[in-house]
C-alpha cells in the first residue's frame, strides 16, 4: 500500500497549482497551454480514479458476449474482428449494452461535462 497522498492527489494539486497559481502569471500562447496541461492531469486523475473498476467491469462484460478469458486488450480485438466479419452485431444480445457502458465510462474520463454525457446519465 502506498502512502499519502495517493497518484490521483498529486495529479490533482499539480492541475491546482497550473490553473491557480501559474495561469493568472501566463498570457496568450502559453495560457493557452498550461490551461492544456491542467485538462490533461485531471484527465489523468479521472483516469486513475475510475480506470481500475471500469477495465474490470468491461472485461467480464467482453468474456460474457465472446464466451472466452483473455486479457482486456485481447477481448476487444477479438470483438472488433467479429464485429468487422458479421459474426456479432447489434442484434447480438448484450452488445449495445456493453457498448453503451464503454462509451459511458470514456466519457465520464475523457467528457464528464459533456451535456449529452450528462443527460445520458441522469437517463440512466
Amino acid at each position: 500500500m502506498q502512502d499519502q497522498p495517493s497518484a490521483a492527489e498529486l495529479v490533482e494539486a499539480v492541475a491546482e497549482f497550473i490553473r491557480n497559481h501559474a495561469m493568472p502569471q501566463l498570457q496568450g500562447h502559453t495560457a493557452f497551454h498550461a490551461r492544456v496541461a491542467a485538462n490533461a492531469l485531471d484527465i489523468v486523475k479521472r483516469e486513475l480514479e475510475i480506470a481500475p473498476a471500469a477495465n474490470a467491469s468491461e472485461e467480464a462484460r467482453l468474456k460474457t458476449l465472446l464466451g472466452r478469458d483473455g486479457t482486456l486488450e485481447e477481448l476487444n480485438r477479438d470483438l472488433c474482428a467479429r464485429i468487422e466479419n458479421g459474426t456479432i452485431g447489434l442484434e447480438t444480445p448484450g452488445l449495445t449494452d456493453h457498448l453503451w457502458a464503454t462509451t459511458l465510462t470514456k466519457l465520464a474520463i475523457d467528457q464528464p461535462n459533456y451535456s449529452g454525457y450528462k443527460r445520458a446519465v441522469e437517463e440512466s
